[in-house]
């Protein structure tokens, strides 16, 4: 999922700035809403009437990239971060593709770091403009001129312009090739914490998520779905659905049934009283218990990719003092967020307008155009806030099942799936298997290391053409193949094991996984070499300051080495990805009956340049939470083809009352930013994990944690 994109700088800047400047209406339009590619074509906006509008290349769904990408065009154009509006950009690759993903797509901790040059860029080089505007119009030379706030000043003769007024001019201008950037000493808005642009809208409920469109003519429809992926509708009794008060209309695709309503309660009575029978198809006896089953003969019989391989691991293997073998697994996970899936949709026979929260939009828009026939400039996209993505929204299943219905009727239909729907019809994070091998020293330090995961590949389902066989995935393997710690001898590889699931990213992508299985297993090392679990792994970074001085820091604020209780214990974990080096302890007390209370948590974080901290420390303390209920509670498992799982009752996340005291230490090394959203997350299991083991000598290999393993009388 990552990689480098060439994009010309200045077509960046130009494709922002021609149409910022642009004095018409077009530049009014744009600063008022976003209707598509012919009238959005950059990221910068400012009309005659001075308002600042910064067309945003990220999709905000709680992470405040809103915010921070805000940030770093007012920082170099001169303007209170409150003088910026946000506004959603349209699917345009062009304009908007993430440099780090060579797509226009929102994930992976990317945002930040992909958009942190351009945008300035992007700020600066308007600035410059501005400034050379308002410096023609006095007949004085630019560098006589100062900005601030949206103004363009000149000291010695008090003059002031607001950027509004020479914003025509300034378009006329010759534009820097380079545009000076400020150095990180002349900042005012970055590195500070400053309110998030989108808390106001938020607060006071005018804030617009795509499950509160409202279109004119807008009908609302409740689905239900083959209970069983793969599973085709046979026949459908609607008899009793059509005489509700308020269904309009019963609408049928291969696998699902939709019932049109005047409101959402009269097509979700409608829905209930449809009689449904059901082709389940080729997955009607899928258990967990099958699918461990294939996966394990999966791995014992599938060949490898190799991932890294340096120094005689074999040799090494044979020669070592002691040799250990581990093995892990982690379980299918649903994104579960917020807001449930929902689209509104309105196909016409001249075009067709979609309005949805997505993390993907030109694969949405793409998808639209081959269903319903239509050009894909005959698409339009109006991207809204989503409530928690975490990966989710990075399909586009949903909206293609959407567009589906929306093109056999003539009026916007507003499709919106239930809690249950939104979890049991997911796109699963993969399931993993995991073995590792070490071996130690005469000292008891890791001599050669081996980690070989087994799992299905996300790519199978994003990729237009699917993934191929033989080909790495490389997101399988992130976590295991860049760890922080340096072994004389590793070999990382993957056997690919597709299972009869379909797959999505997750928050914390690959590191998710294999930061749990190298800091589990690393923990396990230091126990059996009789030493400290801190002191073991900084025994390994002294080719890695970074990573050596977050975890100094998080020992040092953790009080690491202070007693504890009996039944309670503190865990570390340590990683170095996302461009961020994170190290956590997690404090635990575990009851004689298995129960487990969180007492104490502890980050230590260098993400380089912080955009806003107070948004660093928000991202690392949810996160974790996130984390932790995961690998506290979250799993996901089949019977008879079915999920199990369906709404937050058995599928559940932590509670205030069980949320503990979160420190956050930010330490600045001046690096480039590193990402965060999928940090906290990251640190998140392998930490608790070992916590458990300090409390109760049980060691954790297999999630979500087994209460019945902790218990008094089952470990003793």
């Amino acid at each position: 999922m990552t990689g480098h994109l060439s994009i010309s700088r200045r077509k960046l800047i130009v494709g922002g700035l021609m149409v910022a400047f642009a004095c018409s209406t077009r530049a009014r339009s744009a600063t008022s809403k976003a209707t598509g590619p012919s009238t959005i074509g950059g990221f910068v906006r400012i009309s005659q009437e001075g308002g600042i509008s910064l067309v945003m290349p990220s999709v905000e769904m709680g992470q405040g990239v809103y915010t921070a990408e805000a940030a770093l065009l007012a920082e170099e154009l001169d303007v209170r971060l409150d003088q910026i509006a946000a506004i959603a950009a349209p699917p345009d690759a062009s304009l908007y593709a993430q440099p780090l993903f060579k797509a226009q797509m929102t994930g992976g901790s990317t945002s930040i770091r992909g958009f942190w040059t351009p945008l300035r860029q992007a700020g600066a080089a308007a600035r410059s403009m501005l400034v050379a505007a308002a410096a023609q119009a006095w007949g004085v030379h630019p560098d006589e001129c100062s900005t601030k706030d949206g103004t363009v000043l000149h000291s010695s003769t008090g003059r002031v312009l607001r950027y509004g007024e020479v914003a025509e001019l300034a378009a006329t201008l010759p534009m820097s090739e380079h545009p000076k950037l400020k150095s990180p000493g002349d900042f005012r808005i970055i590195g500070k914490s400053q309110r998030r642009i989108d808390t106001p809208v938020k607060v006071n409920g005018s804030a617009v998520y795509g499950i509160d469109v409202a279109v004119d003519g807008m009908k609302t429809a409740a689905v239900v779905i083959s209970p069983v992926d793969g599973g085709k509708v046979k026949s459908v009794d609607e008899t009793d659905a059509r005489k509700i008060p308020g269904v309009i209309d019963v609408l049928h695709i291969g696998d699902a049934v939709a019932v049109v309503g005047e409101h959402y309660w009269a097509a979700r009575a409608g829905v209930e009283a449809l009689n449904v029978d059901w082709d389940l198809g080729p997955n009607a006896k899928l258990t967990t218990a099958s699918i461990r089953a294939e996966v394990a003969k999966a791995a014992d019989e599938g060949t490898p990719l190799k991932a890294l391989e340096h120094g005689d691991v074999e040799a090494r293997l044979r020669s070592a003092a002691k040799r250990l073998t581990a093995e892990y697994e982690l379980p299918f996970l649903a994104h579960a967020t917020m807001e449930p899936i929902n689209t509104t949709v309105h196909v016409r026979p001249d075009g067709c307008d979609i309005w949805v929260g997505t993390q993907t939009p030109v694969v949405a828009q793409k998808h639209a155009a081959r269903i319903t026939g239509l050009p894909v400039d005959k698409v339009t996209l109006h991207n809204h806030l989503i409530g928690g993505g975490f990966g989710r929204r990075l399909q586009a299943d949903t909206i293609e099942q959407a567009v589906r219905f929306a093109k056999q009727v003539p009026y916007p239909l507003k499709i919106i799936w239930t809690r249950e729907q939104d979890i049991r019809h997911d796109r699963f994070r993969p399931c993993y298997l995991d073995r590792l091998a070490a071996g130690l020293d005469e000292q008891g330090r890791p001599s050669v290391w081996t980690h070989r995961t087994t799992s299905g590949t996300v790519r199978r389902y994003f990729d237009e053409d699917g993934w191929p066989d033989g080909k790495l995935d490389k997101d399988a393997v992130d976590g295991a193949w860049d760890s922080p710690y340096a072994f004389p001898a590793i070999r990382v590889d993957w056997i690919r094991h597709d299972p009869p699931v379909k797959l999505n990213w997750w928050r914390g992508v690959g590191p998710t996984h294999n930061v749990f299985v190298v800091e589990s297993f690393l923990d396990e090392l230091a126990h059996t070499a009789g030493q400290d679990p801190i002191t073991y792994r900084r025994s390994l970074l002294d080719a890695n300051p970074r990573a050596r001085a977050v975890l100094d820091k998080v020992a040092d604020a953790a009080g690491w080495n202070m007693p504890s209780e009996p039944r309670t214990g503190r865990g570390v974990s340590l990683h170095q990805n996302f461009g961020t080096y994170a190290a956590l302890v997690v404090e635990v007390a575990v009851a004689p009956s298995g129960e487990i209370s969180l007492k104490k948590i502890v980050a230590a974080v260098d993400c380089g340049i912080q955009i806003n901290p107070d948004i660093v420390r928000a991202q690392i303390e949810g996160g974790v939470l996130f984390g932790l209920s995961a690998a506290l509670f979250n799993g996901i498992t089949f019977d008879e083809g079915r999920v199990q799982q369906g709404n937050f009752n058995d599928y559940r996340q932590l509670r205030i009352n069980e949320t503990p005291p979160i420190e956050v230490h930010l330490l600045n090394s001046g690096e480039r930013p590193g990402g965060l959203g999928e940090v906290g997350t990251v640190s998140a299991a392998p930490a608790l994990g070992n916590a458990i083991f300090a409390a109760t000598g049980v060691r954790i290999r297999r999630l979500p944690i087994d209460r019945k393993l902790l218990s008094k009388r089952e470990s003793s």
